[in-house]
């Protein structure tokens, strides 16, 4: 539930170090398949500068798969395209296997790829879990063990600093993350954030900010960030003077939303809030949008991604259902710019698109490898989990 502003704890003025890198506020943007591109990040970024004056956060791209980078597929290092100026470069690796941890870990650094490396294992999707990635490898705590320290030995030396990112564990009997958080830290990742809800649960219920407050508690020497329901810069504001977390990791909570991260970055700094825009400033932030993607992508391929964002930037806006669809079937810029001049730039940012978006869907049983639960500290790697295409 989204909480007013004047509601919540207050916290202090904040900041975040992670390694090497001094962040000036402590939110980052988690990675999103097919979202956290360099348009999206980029845009990001444009509105909080324009709004606060600079950019603070960390906004970590889409995730991309270790051996694929390695073996340098073409639409993974077009998933690693940062802009001209972005800065700290966050890339964030999906894995299973140390040896390909390594030799990505070593190319980003060796080719001066990114400045920051986050590795995914909380990924709670079936084609995912089944080959025992994402939120499934922390149980098989000797690999995960392995897998960091990997990471982290091929940047020894270097100012990129590894970070890890989990959930609360499998299910409620399998819970990993108080382990994960231990280890990760043990083998020198410079800090950890917890997804505040079991495989599981996927995207389904409430997030448990009790497990990040315990994390907290049992990983004293790195980080801790907090992930799960922050819709609001309320919401971030709570998390952290409940949790006492070091930082926020914002996902759904900003799709159709990328001021969140300005009003965030105020919140969090005991700054002025910056207003929301209007719906004529939402169609020129689309509009902004869609331009970037098209520059990433190309005019085709822009434009059909552009379609899945605009039902997010438009909820609870006065929009007619035949405008809507024919937004929803946008082939040009052009023709986009021509249905966004048909919306009331005057119609303010309504109560109606507050609070949770994006996908949530129904808890389910996780689907793992045969006895996978058998030995937590069997260290084989699992078979074929790492030849899946990046942005899984």
């Amino acid at each position: 539930m989204t909480t007013q502003l004047s509601d919540a704890p207050s916290v202090l003025a904040q900041q975040l170090r992670i390694g090497p890198l001094e962040l000036g506020s402590p939110v980052v943007l988690a990675p999103m398949a097919g979202i956290t591109n360099v348009a999206f990040r980029t845009l990001c970024r444009e509105i909080e500068t324009a709004k606060m004056g600079s950019t603070a956060g960390l906004y970590v791209c889409e995730m991309v798969t270790a051996r694929a980078l390695v073996e340098r597929n073409a639409a993974t290092m077009h998933m690693t395209t940062f802009g001209p100026t972005e800065t700290p470069r966050s890339l964030q690796l999906y894995t299973v296997d140390p040896k390909y941890t390594y030799e990505a870990a070593r190319m980003i650094a060796e080719e001066n790829l990114a400045d920051h490396i986050d590795m995914n294992f909380g990924c709670p999707v079936p084609k995912v879990t089944r080959k025992g990635g994402g939120a499934a490898l922390p149980y098989k705590r000797n690999l995960f063990g392995q897998i960091v320290a990997a990471a982290v030995r091929a940047t020894s030396g270097t100012e990129i600093p590894v970070t890890v990112k989990f959930r609360i564990g499998i299910d409620e009997n399998h819970h990993t993350h108080l382990d994960a958080g231990h280890i990760a830290a043990s083998e020198g990742a410079a800090a950890v954030a917890l997804h505040a809800r079991t495989a599981a649960q996927r995207y389904s219920g409430t997030a448990d900010w009790g497990e990040i407050a315990r994390l907290k508690d049992h990983v004293t020497d790195v980080p801790v960030l907090g992930n799960g329901d922050i819709f609001s810069a309320a919401d971030a504001v709570r998390m952290m003077a409940e949790t006492r977390c070091d930082g926020v990791v914002v996902g759904r909570g900003c799709l159709g939303r990328p001021w969140l991260f300005a009003e965030l970055s105020a919140a969090l700094n005991d700054q002025p809030l910056p207003g929301p825009p209007n719906l004529g400033e939402v169609a020129k932030i689309m509009h902004r949008h869609a331009q970037l993607l098209v520059d990433h992508h190309g005019e085709g391929k822009g434009l059909r991604e552009i379609r899945k964002h605009i039902a997010w930037y438009l909820r609870g806006f006065p929009a007619g259902s035949e405008l809507r669809s024919a937004l929803a079937l946008v082939t040009t810029l052009e023709e986009l710019k021509s249905l966004l001049s048909q919306l009331d730039a005057t119609a303010p940012f309504p109560a109606a698109a507050e609070g949770p978006r994006g996908r949530q869907g129904s808890p389910a049983r996780v689907v793992l490898p045969h006895g996978w639960l058998d030995d937590p500290l069997d260290c084989s790697v699992p078979e074929g989990a790492d030849a899946m295409h990046s942005g899984g």
